[in-house]
């Protein structure tokens, strides 16, 4: 499988800001930003037509604000990583993001190679949090939502496999590598998966397969 860049999407009502963090990525080659959207309207249009691999999601935008974007872009089936980023890190805010399938949460005033270390991170499948938020998380994870039952038999013998690839942390890029399989393929299956298992995103996936394969241990 060849190497190719991870392309990102932008989401942010703040020109300047877009401005910024487009050139903060410029300084990887790793990436590519494919897109920009000024708000949540624009980036439900956009993204599920491009796939993005990374979408980077403020969170407090004029209009449809971040939490309701990354609901409705989950609803539409998206399945690409979705990285809040925001000035907030009020507990609420980071439990609902984490909940409505997040795979990260950073804040705008992070030093700048800090940021962009975490956003590398959350490329390669990595769940990404500034150290401020760790906390609420913590809380959520105490307190878990109710979820209903998933039935690990309705997946396929290669969803089953992608899904264990997730649990270990491996990007869409990876496990496409290690199974020969196109990255558009990969996706799809996850797509899949993810709405057999009532889950919303690769992070909700990868906790679900680990409490699994822990019970069936047990």
């Amino acid at each position: 499988m060849s190497d190719c860049k991870t392309t990102v999407m932008l989401v942010d009502d703040h020109p300047l800001l877009r401005k910024g963090l487009r050139q903060l990525l410029a300084f990887e080659a790793e990436f590519e930003v494919v897109a920009e959207a000024g708000s949540g309207a624009e980036a439900l249009t956009t993204a599920p037509e491009l796939d993005p691999d990374l979408i980077i999601l403020d969170l407090n935008m004029q209009g449809m604000d971040g939490l309701e974007t990354l609901k409705r872009l989950r609803d539409e089936g998206v399945t690409s990583r979705i990285v809040m980023l925001t000035v907030s890190d009020s507990n609420e805010d980071v439990i609902k993001a984490i909940g409505l399938g997040a795979d990260g949460y950073l804040l705008k005033d992070s030093d700048p190679d800090e940021l962009l270390e975490q956003i590398k991170k959350a490329a390669s499948g990595k769940m990404v949090l500034s150290d401020a938020v760790n906390a609420a998380l913590a809380t959520a994870i105490r307190r878990p939502a109710e979820k209903p039952a998933a039935d690990i038999n309705s997946l396929t013998n290669r969803e089953y496999e992608i899904l264990s690839l997730i649990a270990k942390g491996q990007s869409n890029k990876l496990i496409a590598r290690e199974l020969d399989i196109s990255d558009g393929t990969v996706k799809v299956h996850v797509k899949h998966l993810l709405k057999k298992l009532n889950l919303r995103s690769r992070v909700e996936a990868a906790v679900w397969m680990v409490n699994h394969q822990g019970r069936q241990g047990s």
